[in-house]
């Protein structure tokens, strides 16, 4: 049977944080080096996650846009024959005349989707908003990026602009390319908890799905989150709206992280004060990755894909697989991503790609992105010494998009995430448990 294919991607977040923005792409230098894009070929990727972002191309207005950059990177993709999966807002609020909560975000999207459609007709995949889901909660529930929201309301009147959006915004480009495809990225875990917390993580864990719920029309009345949306802010009639016309991804992108499954537990004593959280009914609890946590079941790869499969029947990739840490446990990531998804492929599922994420690294994640120019994770290149440089993932990944497969000694060993001492949580009782 053949392997699932290799896709590429660049980190491309542009976040505003107040009243300042910053560009990953500026960071990495990638903005001024279309060489880069000659780099990322050699790997054999033959499908590349690249931006054309709302704030880049129209910062002041649609009337005014410049796609001099844009058109550069476009001609030379096609040149190399990569095909672009293009995204028009990563993690971003959109330029200043809008926002993620307002009204006019949905209509401007849609223009300026058809704007990039009617420039690039050729280009077949596209992710309207990356990661709606987790966008909404970081900018509505959390508070983390712009607008700074902290309450529920404004977290489902983002989520449903992300979803209204992405729906126009593919009307829009299949108006001009009736063939383009959705390719709808949102990163998926699971949330485990001690039994006193079960409800708050049976509420998380049917919110993971909502992103896709919402596209493929399932958000119904008897929807376990229907309740929810409605007390904040959600209209029947757009709910309904919703449901009678879908549009549902053609490609699932499901985006993990070793971090993506977490832990609720009301003893949060044990933990660092840093990972507290109040849930709505005021009981305090920690919130931590479950990888550290001994006693928790991880879902892992091959089991979450799994569940989005058994749920939806659609079409997968893995979107982003990134990992920061040594090249060795970097290099055992992509293996463990790679070994689920084709075991998956081998079990009948619909799996598409592994993407390799952050091609180029990505800048200051381990604050969210609210503190500039204090942190770098390298990619497949390095970009410390200023230009791009080879890390020992670019054989492996070469290897793996050309041939289908990649031998080292390195991959024999288990990564951190699957050995005994990744654990610093050590106070569970067998009775701890995860929902579902």
């Amino acid at each position: 049977m053949e392997k699932v294919e290799v896709w590429g991607g660049v980190e491309c977040t542009i976040r505003r944080v107040g009243n300042g923005y910053t560009d990953q792409l500026v960071s990495s230098g990638h903005r001024t080096r279309i060489e880069d894009l000659d780099a990322f070929a050699e790997l054999g990727i033959r499908k590349l996650r690249y931006p054309i972002l709302w704030e880049q191309v129209a910062p002041e207005s649609l009337d005014t846009p410049d796609w001099t950059w844009a058109d550069e990177r476009m001609n030379r993709l096609r040149e190399l024959g990569i095909d672009p999966i293009v995204t028009l807002l990563h993690h971003g609020s959109g330029p200043r005349y809008t926002a993620l909560n307002k009204k006019n975000f949905v209509p401007l999207l849609a223009r300026f989707a058809r704007m990039v459609a009617e420039r690039y007709p050729w280009i077949k995949h596209y992710t309207p908003v990356n990661e709606p889901l987790t966008t909404a909660r970081f900018s509505g529930l959390y508070g983390i990026w712009y607008p700074h929201a902290l309450d529920d309301k404004t977290f489902v009147r983002i989520q449903l602009n992300h979803i209204k959006g992405t729906r126009a915004a593919m009307q829009a480009i299949r108006e001009v390319t009736p063939d383009a495809l959705l390719v709808q990225t949102e990163d998926l875990g699971k949330t485990h908890c001690t039994p006193k917390l079960a409800e708050q993580a049976e509420f998380e864990n049917n919110r993971r799905w909502l992103t896709y719920d919402l596209l493929c029309g399932r958000l119904g009345e008897s929807h376990p989150l229907w309740g929810y949306l409605r007390q904040h802010g959600a209209s029947q009639r757009e709910l309904l709206d919703l449901k009678a016309t879908p549009c549902p991804p053609d490609i699932l992108g499901i985006n993990h992280y070793v971090t993506s499954e977490r832990f609720l537990d009301e003893n949060h004593h044990y933990f660092p004060a840093h990972h507290l959280c109040q849930s709505e009914a005021r009981v305090d609890y920690a919130d931590v990755e479950a990888v550290r946590v001994r006693l928790v079941q991880m879902a892992g790869f091959h089991d979450l894909l799994l569940e989005a499969w058994e749920r939806y029947r659609l079409p997968i990739a893995i979107t982003e697989v990134h990992l920061d840490c040594t090249r060795e446990e970097q290099m055992r990531w992509v293996q463990y991503a790679w070994d689920a998804a084709n075991k998956l492929k081998e079990e009948g599922v619909d799996m598409r790609a592994i993407t390799i994420w952050s091609l180029l690294g990505a800048y200051d994640w381990n604050t969210l992105l609210t503190q500039e120019g204090a942190f770098y994770e390298s990619g497949v290149f390095d970009m410390r010494g200023g230009k791009p440089r080879p890390t020992a993932l670019f054989k492996m990944v070469k290897g793996l998009a050309t041939q289908g497969y990649y031998n080292h000694p390195l991959l024999q060993g288990k990564g951190w995430w699957e050995r005994d001492d990744r654990f610093l949580y050590h106070h569970l009782s067998p009775t701890s448990q995860s929902t579902t």
